[in-house]
């Protein structure tokens, strides 16, 4: 009886049954709780996650903290807000106020900071009146400029709940930090922390995605902080990384509100100032020939640990996808040029997960023309280059060079032999690289986090093929079909998106889907215009489905509501 059990092939799970962990490694789950068998034996019974509708999903428990945290924010804003949920207790209170009352709503339960005194004053338009490390004496004599010292700043504990809020849309930001030393830098004395240019950004950041929450009110504050602080951080050397991680938190910020000018100053800035300083080769310590005139360029300080030169290479590969995504957007040149020799070198290796730089794990220490290799189909022994961002990282570049080698073409004339290769070249190593990437329909299967991040990988590959065809899509039949398809594909993909997924998404996607229209409405002029009558109904469809997602992540990016109003009034005259 017992040989007969073991013989007995465990039953299959229904779809979507798996834990997450299984899932995320394509392994055969049992779906055993509180861990599945895989887990057990991998030791990672804490690993062990089920989403499967009889509890709350991931996004459901982040959505709950975030409110949680949005909560505290208000507890520390104003003294005399009490929570619905919960009234702290200061046993302390009645040694330092006249009041007889021994509760302090907002107090935190354990701290070496004084928070007594509301970091927001509520009767001075929401403006800080507290200062920013309560506790901890200035160092003097400082070389740093009176931004530091004699702006009010959040206190610790509302520095490190907006990081918390933050960091649920990390991914979405780009941001390459440590969360857990960025929290911890809060601290540490002053001259240790990172500058506020780029701490405000983050704030302003966790204001902006909090929208319409009470927090969003604070959001044209820590604006203009941010832009004030800037152009103190710009006077010290050792501060340019955080200058241009903020400058790139500034871009999209301003870029997604649909304010295009201001986010491309701020896109442009972080980009040349990451040449200027060398961190797209930083890790090949190259030496450059400079004569009497030359000005010293600006020279980056060893790294510290793993952790510190991952956060580099993150920063580096954040201002490269912001520069390459946002030059089609806004049809402008790219900051960081397209060169393989000399100063235009990319020799970063590509980007990898956090985690990896924590254990000290760096792929490719040495000399390696990243991208160059990429669209040049080299066969190497370098490893990586398939974690999440790096896909997100070799899309954003086939988006750009789609885009421009499209532009390239002069109708007049006839396509050149060279073009006509470079053309061939690049589509195949866009339908090749759409391959390696997961497929649509097991998006679903994946954890939220990476859902979110494949979604604006497939996006720009597809999008990338739409740059590519469009223009020749008016006179040859083949681009024309091409191009179609590649929208349909983008269509197959929000049918995967959620409407809890919306918040989460990258807003470079919605120029993409704009795109997606403008070839659905091509193709519904052609059949609407021809003989014998055909049903448009099918291509009327999949544009409704392309503008219910376009108004879903307009609600968080205003930027997207301008096309939507025109895809209507285009849509209106038809």
């Amino acid at each position: 009886m017992a040989s007969n059990q073991s013989t007995t092939p465990p039953p299959t799970l229904q779809r979507g049954k798996a834990c997450l962990r299984c899932r995320k490694r394509k392994m055969r789950c049992d779906g055993s709780k509180p861990a599945c068998q895989q887990c057990v034996r991998a030791k990672q019974h804490d690993a062990c996650q089920y989403d499967d509708g009889k509890g709350k999903t991931r996004t459901q428990l982040l959505r709950e903290h975030i409110e949680r945290l949005e909560q505290r924010i208000r507890e520390l804003e104003d003294p005399e807000y009490t929570s619905p949920s919960v009234t702290l207790h200061d046993p302390h209170r009645h040694g330092r106020s006249e009041s007889s009352s021994s509760s302090l709503t907002g107090s935190p339960a354990s701290t070496g900071f004084s928070l007594s005194v509301s970091s927001f004053s509520p009767s001075a338009n929401n403006s800080p009146q507290s200062s920013w490390i309560q506790g901890i004496p200035s160092p003097s004599p400082t070389p740093f400029t009176d931004i530091y010292h004699e702006e009010p700043q959040p206190t610790i504990e509302l520095a490190q709940t907006l990081v918390d809020v933050f960091f649920s849309h990390s991914r979405q930001s780009l941001l390459g930090l440590h969360m857990g030393r960025l929290r911890e830098s809060f601290t540490r004395p002053v001259m240790e922390q990172h500058h506020p240019v780029l701490t405000n950004a983050i704030f302003l950041w966790a204001c902006y995605i909090s929208r319409p929450g009470p927090l969003s009110t604070h959001e044209s504050h820590y604006l203009s902080r941010a832009l004030d602080s800037l152009s103190d951080a710009i006077q010290y050397q050792n501060r340019l990384l955080d200058v241009i991680q903020a400058s790139c938190l500034l871009s999209v910020y301003f870029l997604s509100n649909g304010r295009s000018l201001e986010g491309s100053y701020h896109a442009n800035a972080a980009a040349s100032l990451a040449i200027q300083c060398g961190l797209h080769g930083a890790m090949t310590n190259r030496s450059s020939f400079e004569t009497t005139a030359s000005i010293s360029p600006f020279k980056l300080d060893p790294p510290k640990d793993a952790i510190e030169q991952g956060e580099r290479i993150l920063t580096f590969w954040h201002v490269f996808v912001l520069d390459r995504c946002w030059s089609v957007v806004l049809h402008k040149p790219v900051t960081i040029p397209h060169g393989s020799d000399g100063y235009a070198s990319i020799t970063m290796p590509w980007p990898q997960d956090m985690e990896e730089y924590v254990a000290g794990q760096i792929d490719d220490l040495h000399s390696f023309h990243t991208v160059r290799s990429f669209f040049e189909h080299q066969v190497t022994n370098v490893r990586g280059g398939f974690s999440p961002l790096a896909l997100r990282v070799k899309a954003s570049a086939l988006f750009e060079r789609a885009h421009h080698l499209a532009s390239t073409w002069d109708q007049p004339l006839v396509m050149s032999s060279a073009f006509t290769d470079d053309f061939q070249t690049l589509e195949h190593t866009i339908a090749r690289f759409i391959q390696t990437l997961i497929p649509v329909h097991q998006l679903d299967a994946t954890v939220p986090d990476e859902k979110h991040a494949y979604i604006a990988t497939h996006t720009l590959a597809h999008a990338a093929m739409i740059n590519l065809y469009y223009p020749f899509g008016a006179e040859d039949p083949v681009s024309y079909e091409k191009c179609l398809r590649a929208a349909r594909c983008l269509v197959s993909i929000i049918k995967h998106i959620a409407d809890t997924d919306y918040e989460y998404l990258d807003p470079i996607i919605g120029p993409c889907w704009t795109c997606a229209v403008d070839t659905l409405i091509r193709e519904l002029n052609v059949i609407e215009s021809s003989w014998p009558l055909v049903s448009s109904s099918d291509v009327r469809s999949e544009i409704g489905t392309m503008l219910y997602a376009m108004n879903n992540l307009s609600a968080r990016f205003p930027l997207l509501g301008y096309s939507v109003a025109k895809v209507q009034k285009r849509l209106s005259g038809l």
